[in-house]
């Protein structure tokens, strides 16, 4: 029921946005006397920062609306902050309790840190260049990638009956069959395509009339690379260093 709700209340929030984008889109396009898709040439930060702020500039009540407009961009982005942050914490306190137990707070300040200081360069003069470049290769693919290897992994090699039996354990009944496919066929299939798609006929990368040199987009698959990498390393690590056949 809740990932029913979930993805409802998900894809209604985005077709609700796409009367709100289209519509400020429009009223610029016609103030300007331009084409919609003029307006949003520069996607990204200019159409967030500049296209968007002029339209309510332009609005009644202009002050209040912006004032709730930019609170809303931090609060997403506090958002999205703690959920990435308190993923990775999470995994590696439990990974190396002994460790870090009693240090949570310094380990957390250790990596706000080390993302503090990564983070520098998007405030230089070409930072929209790097927030351009971790938008189109740090953020699409790798987390599809992440995604459909977790989906293999639970189906396929823990499978998919073991997970229906944890399912009932803690819910009290099995999940039924729509959910095995989707979990076992549809959901590998649908990513795998998606990923795949993507890779085969990538788009120039563009921001502002400049087109990013050869170099950079291949800094921008090694940064995507480096989210899910080590999820096949190590599978491969623990098949070489686990005692027994392959089979086993």
């Amino acid at each position: 029921r809740d990932a029913l709700v979930t993805s409802a209340v998900n894809c209604l929030t985005s077709f609700l946005s796409g009367f709100v984008i289209f519509t400020v889109l429009g009223y610029m396009a016609e103030m300007r006397d331009v084409e919609v898709e003029d307006v949003a040439r520069d996607k990204g930060p200019s159409l967030l920062f500049i296209t968007y702020p002029e339209a309510i500039a332009n609005m009644v009540g202009s002050t209040f609306f912006a004032i709730i407009f930019f609170l809303m961009m931090i609060t997403l982005g506090l958002d999205s902050t703690f959920g990435g942050l308190e993923a990775v914490i999470t995994a590696v306190m439990d990974e190396y309790p002994q460790v870090l137990a009693g240090r949570r707070e310094l380990f957390v300040l250790g990596l706000i840190t080390v993302c503090f200081l990564g983070s520098l360069s998007t405030l230089t003069h070409g930072g929209a260049y790097v927030v351009k470049l971790l938008e189109e290769f740090g953020a699409g693919c790798s987390i599809l990638a992440v995604v459909l290897l977790e989906t293999i992994a639970v189906s396929w090699f823990y499978g998919i009956q073991r997970f229906s039996h944890d399912v009932k354990a803690m819910l009290g009944f099995t999940p039924g069959m729509f959910w095995k496919v989707c979990w076992v066929a549809i959901s590998p299939a649908l990513l795998a395509f998606i990923v795949i798609s993507s890779l085969l006929d990538p788009p120039p990368l563009m921001l502002f009339d400049y087109q990013y040199p050869e170099w950079s987009i291949s800094v921008g698959y090694l940064i995507g690379a480096s989210s899910f990498i080590c999820v096949p390393f190590y599978m491969v690590y623990k098949l070489v260093w686990t005692p027994g056949s392959l089979k086993q």
